[in-house]
């Protein structure tokens, strides 16, 4: 079964996210001297911040007592404090779950942490405030450093198509197979996040500690709400109900963007790093997926990625090409012709042995077990 590496095992030993650690950390060394503790709130832990050294110790968006306050920067230590009426935390020390995301979902998507976000940076994106655009780059850097240390060690495949997808079609289904089995193989699935075929990878990926019934049940409810337009919260509910019913499923990577925030993020991703920046989101998912990518019927946007993938492949800028399917001849050699053109690309250097196009779905695992060696 895939694996993710556990959390705190991984990052940099001096960067403190939850209350547990900063508990620990001060049982057990003593000292915050040096520590960056990362939006952890620290306003029942006054005596510990009274009685511990602080000195070159950073603080982000950390709540605390007035008096706990004075003394770490009397220590030296560097104070930047949570930032009020926000609808997200710019400091954040992990990736979003599902249901933060999604929290007060019964009260209409509306409610939601995902869509309070996306409506913050539709109001500051236009108005050239630097505040908000440095607010936005501080969260997009701490979702970056957050994802960096949740897939330390992972062997990650990019599973790349169209929101256009729509729950209860063969295509689908096919993709959830192929998430599925990939899960099932060892790797930890990644994908844009959203709906479509981004959302059938992450089910599939859910859904590979459990038997044959599950899948086909789970599909099978999905298509009552077959598309998130008219409604995100029937669309989105409909996942929470599979979720509830067969809880604890497998674990993979949704990587989303408010730039499309019309599109709302899949609840099967049981980690979502979501950004404002589309280019820094886009880059992150490709630059993460070190085993490979599968590249599914989708329109502009899959085209961009399947460039964005082959850029580096073609330079060689990230080391060693990495395996590179397209799936659906006639979509990549006719409908959008992408594959002649990457061929062309890859003739006579190392990543012409990590390109394949193959005709069905059922073929990627295989493609990218052969192209990666």
């Amino acid at each position: 079964m895939q694996t993710m590496p556990a959390h705190a095992a991984h990052h940099d030993d001096r960067e403190i996210e939850t209350l547990e650690e900063f508990d620990a950390t001060v049982s057990a060394r003593g000292t915050l001297a040096g520590y960056r503790v990362q939006a952890v709130d620290l306003t029942d832990r006054t005596r510990e911040l009274l009685t511990t050294d602080a000195a070159g110790a950073v603080f982000l968006g950390c709540a605390m007592r007035e008096d706990a306050d004075a003394k770490v920067r009397a220590d030296g230590a560097l104070v930047f404090p949570p930032v009020p009426g926000l609808p997200f935390d710019p400091y954040r020390g992990l990736v979003y779950s599902p249901d933060e995301l999604f929290a007060s979902l019964a009260d209409g998507y509306e409610a939601t942490p995902d869509a309070l976000a996306y409506a913050w940076f539709q109001r500051t994106k236009a108005d050239r405030d630097i505040y908000a655009s440095m607010l936005r780059s501080v969260h997009d850097d701490s979702v970056s450093d957050a994802l960096d240390e949740l897939l330390s060690g992972a062997r990650v495949v990019g599973v790349m198509g169209g929101h256009a997808m729509a729950r209860g079609t063969e295509e689908y289904a096919g993709a959830a197979r192929l998430g599925r089995e990939l899960a099932r193989a060892g790797f930890t699935i990644a994908t844009g996040g959203g709906p479509g075929a981004m959302e059938a990878a992450n089910l599939g990926a859910y859904a590979a500690p459990f038997d044959d019934e599950m899948l086909t049940e789970s599909l099978e409810l999905l298509g009552k709400a077959s598309h998130f337009t008219p409604s995100i919260t029937q669309w989105a509910s409909a996942a929470f109900e599979i979720r509830t019913r067969w809880p604890q499923g497998g674990r993979s990577v949704g990587i989303p963007t408010w730039f499309y925030g019309h599109e709302p993020p899949n609840a099967f991703a049981s980690h979502i790093a979501k950004y404002f920046a589309n280019a820094t989101r886009e880059d992150g998912l490709l630059a993460r997926s070190n085993a490979g990518v599968v590249f599914l019927p989708g329109a502009a946007g899959t085209v961009q990625e399947i460039f964005d993938n082959a850029t580096p492949n073609y330079y060689g800028s990230r080391g060693e090409p990495t395996p590179m399917v397209l799936v659906n001849r006639a979509h990549w050699t006719e409908k959008l012709p992408a594959w002649p053109l990457l061929r062309s690309l890859a003739a006579g250097r190392s990543m012409e042995a990590r390109i394949a196009l193959v005709e069905r779905i059922e073929e990627a695992p295989e493609a990218l077990k052969r192209l990666g060696g």
